[in-house]
């Protein structure tokens, strides 16, 4: 639906840096920039973006595309829906095809009618803080809580009306389905009454909970009322665009001061976060009252490597939660905590203190996660030694979750200290439980092997390519880069690379299907008068073909230009001297495909005499046995191999 002209002029407008740094904290290494790949879980960045090409690619998972590409990874969505995010990102206006039907209206996807719905409902509770009832009731309270205008803006703050299908009329009256509003969880359908609709969310205040791209994609309510039998808070039911586990409240307003301070705060509830944002503290994100996941802590990962949680002043409830700590600390986070006064949460405290003295008292009872536990338990512990031990073991099973060996000793030290045993001690209940871990990893995959293992699958297969196939394939891959990176490039003064590559491969079939398709877009480019390079391929539809080249244009290891600078120690590059390079790439090739001709040929032989075939016949295949291998010879020449035939 989206017109030519809109995609182009995203095309030409978005950049890869801007767009990867939304969701993924960069860093400058050589000509490019890393991080640890959003896609996948893992403690050494292999995520690799190019400015300069604008591509990435990951060389741990192997996600690979422009910007437009991450976008539809990343969020999960359709390449209309990217080119709109990135269209509102960059203020392009979207010009919609003149030529679209009310039929390609209807054949939007559900994934996409969701979001519409749901930011249908979005703008339908904030608007209902404007009406009698909403100033009377969710206004007044916003306002008692100290939220400003600007700030209930900001989060899309909102009030669903006390009625049992005010949502509902309004949104089929804008052409929402009823089936769309139940898989969006914004209705609900009474048991035993098929037809009986009514709204999700009644009398209460809405807090919307956006991804990280700013897409409402499920809302949290709250009562106001002292209704017993009700729930304070409800929230969205798990959808195809809303999974609790992988959602935090907030991160959409707080990813961007997240990066810029190096550190995220981790709270409970939602009000919670929009009070520390009315605070000025804007790098802060709440987990909604459910139980920290390991998807959470990856979100956070992707924009630090710090977390400081914020603990009410309930000891019994902060016991409750210390699992999420452990969490934290496998996931490879560095882990602080502040624990409010007795009766306060960061909502009531920030309004009690106000901003500034509360931004100090974040500062200064920030503790780091060894004292914080230790001084959790220290005082009942101290009396009684079965609960020292205890203690010490519960420190050391923490110490056990930390990845990385360095920080691991240091917090050993640390703990030694506060709990004034020694160090060996504590190394040595590591020792055990990394043994034990060790144990259970090696029987667990034992037994996986033993109950899912079927053994015919271990015997060579029949279609298994050969390894002069395997050999041709790569050959065939080193031909596509060169074409890719240097065929517009001279190599002689009359001959450009594409034409060389082109003329000594003309005879050759590729055996890889997608190196064909891009043969075939580039002999097609070149009869249109078009001298391809990269980004000609990269703005290309077939994804394969775009996956494949960027494979082939980016490089994992680049060599420092210290090297040169620094120490005057210089290297020999490819692009030096391409006249050889394509050359000797040209040669491997055909010397490759000999080589299974070869081998075809040598079958062919043997099957003739197990056939008893005529001598004749025989004869004629040895003869082209030998005139193969008088052409390996010649080329092993021309490389400069010598080989005894």
């Amino acid at each position: 639906m989206i017109s030519r002209n809109t995609t182009d002029k995203v095309r030409e407008r978005v950049d890869i840096e801007e767009v990867v740094n939304d969701y993924v904290p960069l860093k400058k290494k050589g000509q490019n920039l890393w991080a640890c790949c959003p896609f996948h879980s893992e403690s050494t960045p292999s995520f690799s973006v190019s400015p300069a090409k604008q591509i990435y690619k990951c060389f741990g998972c192997g996600k690979a595309g422009d910007p437009i590409q991450f976008v539809m990874d990343i969020e999960g969505i359709g390449f209309n829906e990217a080119i709109r995010h990135l269209a509102q990102k960059y203020g392009i206006e979207i010009e919609e095809d003149k030529q679209v039907t009310p039929e390609a209206v209807q054949a939007f996807n559900e994934r996409e009618s969701l979001y519409i719905a749901l930011n249908f409902a979005k703008d339908f509770f904030v608007k209902n803080l404007q009406s009698e009832e909403g100033k009377a009731i969710g206004l007044s309270y916003f306002k008692e809580r100290g939220f400003n205008p600007s700030i209930i803006e900001k989060f899309d703050l909102g009030y669903a009306l006390d009625g049992w299908d005010h949502l509902l009329k309004a949104a089929k009256q804008a052409g929402h389905s009823e089936e769309i509003l139940l898989k969006a969880g914004l209705i609900l359908q009474k048991e035993g009454e098929s037809e009986r609709l009514y709204d999700r969310f009644r009398g209460r205040v809405t807090f919307t909970i956006h991804n990280l791209g700013g897409k409402p994609i499920g809302f949290g309510a709250r009562i106001l009322t002292q209704d017993k039998k009700q729930p304070k808070y409800i929230n969205s039911p798990e959808t195809e665009v809303y999974h609790k586990s992988d959602v935090l409240y907030g991160i959409f307003q707080a990813k961007k001061s997240i990066r810029e301070k190096e550190n995220c705060y981790l709270v409970e509830g939602y009000t919670d976060v929009v009070s520390m944002h009315l605070g000025g503290i804007e790098n802060v994100v709440a987990s909604s009252g459910t139980s920290l996941t390991e998807n959470q802590i990856k979100l956070i990962k992707r924009f630090t490597d710090n977390i400081t949680v914020l603990y009410d002043g309930d000891s019994a409830g902060i016991k409750a939660s210390l699992r999420g700590i452990d969490m934290i600390l496998e996931g490879g986070l560095n882990v602080k905590a502040v624990v409010f006064p007795q009766g306060e949460d960061p909502d009531s405290y920030s309004r009690k203190v106000g901003s500034l003295a509360f931004k100090e008292y974040l500062e200064e009872k920030a503790q780091d996660f060894i004292a914080f536990k230790i001084g959790l338990f220290a005082e009942e512990a101290s009396k009684d030694p079965i609960k020292q031990a205890d203690l010490i073991r519960q420190v050391v099973g923490s110490l056990g979750k930390i990845p990385d060996p360095i920080l691991r000793s240091v917090y050993i030290k640390q703990s030694a200290n506060l709990l004034d045993i020694d160090e060996d001690i504590i190394q040595t209940e590591l020792n055990k439980i990394f043994i034990k871990s060790e144990k259970d990893k090696f029987f667990r995959e034992q037994r996986d092997i033993e109950t899912e293992t079927n053994f015919e699958e271990l015997l060579p297969s029949k279609e298994t390519p050969s390894s002069s196939s395997s050999l041709i394939h790569i050959q065939e891959r080193e031909m596509m880069r060169l074409l890719v990176s240097y065929g517009f490039e001279m190599v002689s003064e009359e001959t450009r690379v594409c034409e060389y590559l082109l003329q000594e491969t003309a005879e050759l079939t590729f055996e890889t299907a997608v190196f064909n398709k891009i043969l075939t877009i580039y002999k097609n480019a070149l009869s249109e008068g078009i001298l391809p390079q990269p980004e000609y391929f990269l703005n290309f539809g077939d994804h394969e073909v775009k996956n494949e080249v960027i494979h082939l244009i980016t490089r994992k290891y680049e060599l420092s230009t210290l090297w040169e600078k620094r120490f005057q120690i210089f290297t020999h590059h490819e692009a030096d001297d391409l006249a050889k390079t394509v050359y000797d790439n040209v040669l491997h090739l055909k010397k490759k495909v000999i080589k299974k001709l070869l081998e075809e040929a040598k079958q062919k032989i043997k099957e003739a005499e197990e056939e008893k075939l005529a001598v004749e016949e025989i004869s004629q295949r040895i003869e082209v046995y030998m005139e193969l291998k008088k052409f390996q010879v010649e080329i092993d020449r021309q490389l400069g191999i010598v080989v005894s035939y």
